[in-house]
């Protein structure tokens, strides 16, 4: 319900018209004179009228909140919720074809939270659809949806079959954009996004772009991401599929920002509490990088920025990217892995040689240890997904004795293209021919067939949705 020239809402002059009856009633209903007027009215007209006009705010209607599905694994899910102002929100659900088993989550969004909250859905059936119904103080503000447990299919069954759908830098145009052209579009994007029915989103940075007036508090980037929440061309998406994220430079602070960034710590809190991952970092170790599974795949999520050491810091054996407490933990996670598929994202690219910009080839001493790590161990079915470039491509990095690194970067969503590549990089060996993609793009990760005959299939979308790519790969070629 909208506001009207004064600030009220529509419902204010009809309880000004009920508060004016008290007063003419107080008077006996005559007409009197301007001195008249001013006598005292007796104590209970007084307190009505009072309490009628204080009451106006609090009958304003309740806008629909954000909804945005986190991950879901075999027997549980987080539901993310965003009001307009501080409300009990409630979460009824039960699986699709059995209503009897209704159930019933509450919470309260607060101003300290930016009326964000996280409501657990847990003890739920593997492999089950379910209905949900949110409701804000009692009353259902949004249609009904849908999510999916994952199934329970080990021991039982072959692997299922995924969709994974990913992109990064997506823009908003409002406000604070940059001056001159538009830089941000192609938003129905986010429709084809959900039109390919993916089983998780995977949000590789850039997630939004903090604008110079915002990332100077937790404040100024609660509200942009506030406004990306709000925006009706991802209302869809958000409610199609469970989300993952990690975030580059933009969602961290300015360009090319790192770990000497002193409102880091304000933008985890922000990143905390507008995406619903299963973890953020270790105890003691800071950041946004996890691990999270789905079917036969293992994801990888790392944080570049945290911990990063400035892009142009001198080349001492300790400058890193990741940094030495996150590797460790990624390592040992690789090692404990028994998926098919061990898919390692970041924000930024991991292994173009020709990249000229921001990427992990800007740390040669850490860079190095990873691969010559990977290769030593023998870890299996590993690929790489990344993204930032605001342009897209498939790599294929050849190691000698062991089988290919694949990188699939995907870039950008809504922000603007990069068209015009240098030469070296259109004509990157390493790129696969054809994959190279200078418009606003998602990529596709499909994984399908019995366990023995398991393979991935990357494709890369248009904002339209056409299928611009595609390329299969055997899981046995990465053994």
């Amino acid at each position: 319900m909208g506001r009207g020239a004064n600030g009220l809402t529509p419902r204010a002059p009809i309880l000004a018209r009920v508060v004016a009856r008290a007063f003419a009633r107080e008077r006996g209903g005559a007409r009197e004179s301007p001195a008249a007027r001013i006598r005292p009215m007796r104590r209970p007209a007084i307190l009505l009228a009072v309490a009628l006009l204080l009451a106006v705010p609090a009958l304003r209607a309740q806008a629909a909140p954000a909804i945005l599905h986190g991950f879901a694994d075999m027997s549980s899910i987080t539901l993310w919720v965003q009001t307009d102002r501080a409300a009990r929100v409630a979460v009824e659900f039960h699986p699709r074809t059995e209503p009897a088993k209704r159930r019933r989550v509450e919470g309260a969004t607060r101003v300290e939270d930016d009326y964000a909250l996280h409501l657990r859905l847990a003890g739920l059936e593997p492999g089950t659809s379910y209905r949900y119904q949110v409701l804000v103080d009692g009353r259902p503000t949004t249609e009904p949806g849908t999510f999916a447990t994952q199934a329970l299919w080990q021991y039982r069954t072959e692997p299922p079959e995924l969709a994974v759908a990913f992109g990064s830098c997506a823009y908003l145009d409002d406000r604070f954009s940059r001056p001159g052209p538009q830089w941000g579009g192609d938003y129905g994007i986010f429709d084809a996004i959900a039109g390919q029915s993916p089983d998780l989103m995977l949000w590789l940075g850039d997630n939004v772009y903090f604008r110079a007036p915002e990332w100077t508090s937790l404040e100024g980037m609660s509200a942009r991401y506030r406004a990306m929440r709000a925006w009706p061309a991802l209302r869809k998406l958000a409610r199609a599929t469970a989300h993952l994220a990690i975030w580059d430079d933009h969602d961290f602070g300015p360009n090319d920002s790192d770990g000497s960034f002193t409102m880091k710590g304000a933008a985890l809190e922000a990143f905390k509490r507008y995406w619903a991952n299963p973890a953020y970092g270790m105890p003691g170790v800071p950041g946004v990088f996890g691990m999270a599974t789905l079917g036969d795949v293992d994801f990888f999520l790392l944080d570049n920025r945290f911990h990063r050491y400035p892009n142009r810091y001198p080349q001492v054996p300790e400058k890193a990217m990741f940094g030495p407490a996150q590797l460790e933990w990624l390592k040992q996670a690789l090692v404990g892995s028994r998926a098919t598929f061990k898919v390692i994202a970041a924000g930024g690219q991991f292994w173009n040689r020709r990249n000229r910009y921001e990427s992990f080839g800007s740390y040669p001493a850490e860079q190095r240890a990873l691969a010559e790590w990977l290769a030593e161990r023998k870890i299996e079915g590993v690929l790489f997904l990344s993204g930032d470039r605001h342009f897209s491509e498939l790599l294929r990095i050849e190691r000698p004795g062991t089988y290919p690194l694949y990188e699939f970067t995907s870039s950008p969503l809504t922000a603007g293209p990069f068209r015009d590549l240098p030469a070296d990089e259109r004509e990157n060996p390493e790129a696969v021919a054809g994959t190279i993609v200078t418009e606003r793009s998602f990529g596709m990760l499909r994984f399908a067939g019995a366990r023995k005959e398991r393979s991935v299939t990357f494709e890369a979308y248009a904002a339209d949705g056409r299928l611009l790519w595609q390329r299969r790969i055997a899981a046995a070629e990465l053994r």
